[in-house]
């Protein structure tokens, strides 16, 4: 048994077929999964219980993926794990922006399956970990103030929501500011993941951020794009190149 006993997780998905397979699969593990077959029945679970990671499936009756999580995120922080249709590039980009984790094909197999839950889980706890050990005073730079510990941010004194891989991306920018970040660092630091050439989760998570930071990335004041290679937090003062 190679999975933790306490890993509780909830799939929503309307393949019964797959539900079952993941099931038989995922058990032997180590983990206790519930599913939900529905979009209003997914959300009411994922609010009611308390599970250690979600896959979610983008196509679902009643109300679809993107709506259950973008109410998700209204009030949980749960690492979430999103089953796309194959090569469909656009619901990455978008599960990504309102919150997702991490995205899988159907066509996954399931041990890729196991290896993206692991990652997503283990970041989530390790972060977790982390910030109860360090208990580190606030970082600043410029206008923007993050707290590690209570994973608050705010802008000119006005809090802002992020999603907790938007959190730790600002917050490795912000702990290097004034240096480069690539694009491969970042993913490493904070998804977990081995690169991929085409991977633009980075692109689309900082998009993000800057948006709610109130950032133009044609006259950055927070966050500067280094074209081919990643990204630096402006320090204050220090006008974008």
């Amino acid at each position: 048994m190679t999975g933790a006993l306490s890993t509780k997780l909830l799939l929503v998905d309307d393949d019964l077929k797959l539900c079952r397979l993941v099931r038989s699969y995922l058990e032997p593990m180590g983990y206790a999964v519930t599913t939900a077959h529905n979009g209003p029945d997914g959300l009411a679970q994922a609010l009611g219980g308390e599970f250690d990671a979600l896959i979610l499936d983008v196509m679902l009756p009643g109300m679809d993926g993107f709506e259950v999580l973008k109410k998700l995120r209204a009030t949980s922080n749960v690492p979430v794990l999103m089953l796309t249709g194959l090569g469909e590039e656009s619901d990455r980009i978008v599960g990504l922006e309102i919150g997702a984790d991490d995205y899988l094909p159907k066509t996954f197999s399931t041990r890729e399956l196991l290896a993206r839950l692991r990652a997503v889980i283990r970041r989530s706890r390790m972060t977790a970990v982390r910030m109860r050990e360090e208990r580190s005073s606030a970082v600043v730079v410029g206008e923007i103030r993050i707290d590690p510990e209570s994973r608050e941010v705010s802008v000119r004194g006005s809090n802002i929501t992020l999603t907790a891989v938007e959190f730790d991306l600002l917050l490795s920018l912000a702990k290097a500011a004034g240096r480069v970040k690539t694009r491969e660092r970042l993913l490493l630091e904070v998804a977990e993941r081995d690169f991929e050439a085409f991977d633009r989760s980075i692109d689309v998570h900082i998009s993000s951020i800057r948006k709610k930071l109130g950032d133009d990335p044609k006259t950055p004041l927070f966050i500067q794009t280094i074209r081919g290679v990643g990204y630096m937090m402006l320090k204050p003062g220090v006008a974008a190149e």
